[in-house]
């Protein structure tokens, strides 16, 4: 289907706006009334511009408060409204936003609201136009879809219409299914936006929570096919007003727009050209960059987990490093990101094992997922990558890749216990919590949690969990709840956790082979103690080697932590009993002070 924005969604200029537009891949754009005027452009420029770039305007919007008024202000009104229709002919749209009246004086007569509404169509089909008339979830006497159709039934002009914003509709609770109701030639227009659930003034919430559709809590795909079902068959169109978009890259943010559309188009229609999630089976590999002071560090750590370097690979100077299926490998190729300090240690790529390594690209291709350019030796595995919001370079493979490895040791079964990689946690940049998880829940059909917010002892850091079908992928991703300077610490931190079968014995291994372990307070323990019933024995076995707990209805969770390697990477061990799904996030507050105690 034709895909539209609404440059309101955009930072920039409006000349700037298109042009990220148009170089994410959008057909068309909604023009906001604001954006125009403020232009340097002149309005047939405008329309020149839209062309030499492929885009088409669906619509210009909005018109304010314009039913509902006394006659003085009507005649007003209608003149305001012909200078409107004018200047859309030099745009070259023939569709205008018209918005339910807030105005204090607005009349709630619906006979003549039908009227009025009757005599703005009338002026504006002498003019080649036509009118969509939306219903504010805020507007002072229509505030409902429904209210807002019988209206334009009322008024009975072959130039009026609705325009349906899923925003104004679901923000209300109000039940789409009526959209059905709706004549699909009387459905003029369709805006989509999705919204986290927030107990705040819906004028408020409009105004800066909007996000695109898969960002939010909204039931975006059954209202689309509500409309689809009535016979809609314009533009899906993102309306979507958001503090943090408006200051962000408008290229970035068009192009995670337009990915929103593609994958919510995937959802709701029977036959997508988009190739499904393949299967994902786990992780092949994680990668860390070092310089060779972080790589001495890195190597001694994962030498006390238990690790063996088993292979080196035979152009690049990788190393991997392997117990059971955990496999990380050691880059000192890969360029580090420009903040990080000599002898730092980062994530620079995930490896996930998919079931068809072709099709997962050709899906991340179609998601408009950044491919990386990458050269091959002789043959050498040609392993494809993606790049995510983050930097980081996701690979899509199964094990193929291990032929580009010359042995070195074998690694020992399970010489720590460690058995093979539960998750990784990465840090986000910013505000681009809602561009990452849409990326890995689009582009991998990973599923996303419910965002945690946990108390650093120096800021606030949300987090939230995306998990593939079945859990054998999964992500902690986290983001500063407030940007700004400085920053706490712990939103910058990475680690890749492992798996074990029991952590007693692994800390012991551990300990023994020279891993600097984070030291718990006692504090900790003595509060476990008085809110659990693990017995003393249990519990000091906890605090001797510096293992924490959690405990839900679904089952238990031990884990342990390393020091830090440099400012943003450490290690986690953790055990799973009885089906526990989560990852300690009550935990995390004490594991954030106690990293700040040695940094």
């Amino acid at each position: 289907m034709r895909k539209s924005i609404a440059t309101v969604s955009l930072s920039g200029t409006l000349e700037e706006k298109l042009a990220a537009a148009a170089r994410a891949g959008f057909d068309a754009v909604e023009i906001f009334e604001a954006d125009l005027i403020s232009a340097a452009s002149p309005a047939r420029d405008i329309r020149a511009m839209c062309a030499d770039l492929g885009l088409g305007i669906d619509i210009y919007q909005p018109l304010r408060d314009f039913e509902g008024a006394a006659p003085k202000t009507f005649r007003a009104n209608l003149r305001r409204a012909a200078g409107k229709f004018e200047l859309m002919r030099e745009l070259g749209t023939d569709l205008l936003l018209v918005c339910s009246s807030v105005a204090p004086r607005a009349a709630g007569d619906d006979g003549l609201i039908a009227e009025q509404l009757h005599t703005l169509a009338e002026l504006a089909a002498g003019h080649g136009c036509r009118v969509a008339y939306e219903a504010l979830a805020w507007g002072r006497h229509v505030n409902d879809y429904r209210h807002a159709w019988k209206l334009v039934a009322a008024a009975g002009h072959p130039s009026l219409g609705v325009c349906l914003d899923s925003f104004h509709i679901l923000s209300r609770g109000h039940d789409p299914a009526g959209i059905r109701e709706i004549p699909g030639d009387k459905i003029f227009f369709l805006q989509l936006a999705d919204a986290p659930r927030m107990l705040m003034d819906v004028l408020q919430w409009s105004r800066h929570h909007r996000c695109f559709p898969g960002q939010g809590s909204f039931g975006l795909a059954g209202f689309l096919r509500h409309t689809l079902a009535a016979g809609y068959a314009g533009p899906l169109s993102l309306e979507v007003f958001n503090d943090v978009f408006r200051q962000a890259d408008a290229e970035r943010t068009a192009t995670d727009a337009l990915r929103s559309l593609i994958a919510l188009e995937e959802a709701v229609l029977p036959e997508s050209p988009v190739a499904p999630p393949a299967p994902l089976r786990g992780f092949s590999f994680a990668e860390i960059a070092v310089d060779p002071l972080g790589g001495v560090a890195a190597e001694r750590m994962l030498r006390a987990l238990g690790f063996t370097r088993a292979a080196r690979h035979r152009t690049k100077p990788v190393h991997l490093w392997q117990q059971g299926d955990a496999r990380i490998l050691v880059n000192a190729a890969r360029p580090a990101p420009a903040d990080r300090r000599r002898g730092d240690a980062a994530v620079s790529a995930v490896a996930v094992d998919s079931a068809d390594p072709a099709q997962s690209a050709a899906r991340a291709e179609a998601l408009l997922a950044p491919g990386v350019p990458r050269s091959f030796g002789p043959g050498e595995a040609e392993l494809t990558a993606i790049t995510a919001p983050d930097g980081t370079l996701v690979f899509f493979c199964g094990t193929e890749w291990l032929g580009d490895f010359s042995e070195l040791d074998t690694p020992p079964p399970g010489a720590a216990g460690i058995t093979t990689i539960d998750h990784i946690a990465l840090s986000q940049p910013a505000h681009h919590a809602q561009e990452a998880a849409l990326f890995y829940q689009s582009v991998l059909g990973m599923r996303r949690h419910d965002p945690v917010e946990i108390a650093d002892p120096y800021g606030l850091v949300r987090s939230f969990a995306m998990t593939s079908p079945g859990g054998a992928v999964r992500l902690a991703l986290s983001v500063p709840a407030l940007a700004g300077d400085p920053l706490p610490q712990s939103a910058g931190h990475q680690h890749v956790a492992f798996a074990c079968t029991d952590i007693f014995a692994t800390a012991r291994a551990v300990h023994a082979g020279g891993a600097s372990i984070l030291p718990i307070p006692a504090n900790y323990y003595a509060d476990l103690a008085t809110r659990t019933d693990l017995g003393t024995d249990f519990l000091a076995g906890l605090r001797e080697a510096n293992i924490l707990h959690d405990r839900t209805e679904d089952g238990e969770f031990l884990h342990f932590f390393t020091t830090m390697l440099g400012r943003r990477l450490f290690f986690e061990v953790v055990q799973r009993i009885n089906g526990y799904d989560g990852y300690g996030a009550a935990n995390t507050p004490v594991r954030m002070a106690a990293q700040y105690r040695l940094a």
